[in-house]
């Protein structure tokens, strides 16, 4: 039981930080005079998501693996972004 427990914890604290890194990039807006707090708060979530969905994967079942998998390639678009 405290396993199945912990690998939805860890899939459900995986899912939080990818929601919170969109909303740290939607938020981006480089006319705003706060911008570039904006993105250092943008970087910290994407380098957060990124622990978080690599810890999850170790206990994730097949399904949730899947959908780390797509958070994963999301988050690589993000990084993109932020280069850019």
């Amino acid at each position: 039981m405290p396993y199945h427990k912990n690998k939805r914890q860890s899939f459900e604290a995986a899912q939080q930080a990818y929601v919170q890194l969109q909303e740290a990039i939607e938020n981006l807006h480089e006319e705003d005079a706060d911008y570039g707090h904006q993105h250092k708060v943008a970087e910290q979530e994407l380098d957060e998501a990124i622990q978080v969905i690599q810890k999850a994967q170790v206990t994730a079942s097949e399904h949730q693996k899947r959908q780390l998998d797509l958070y994963s390639q999301e988050i690589t678009k993000y990084r993109q972004q932020l280069l850019e």
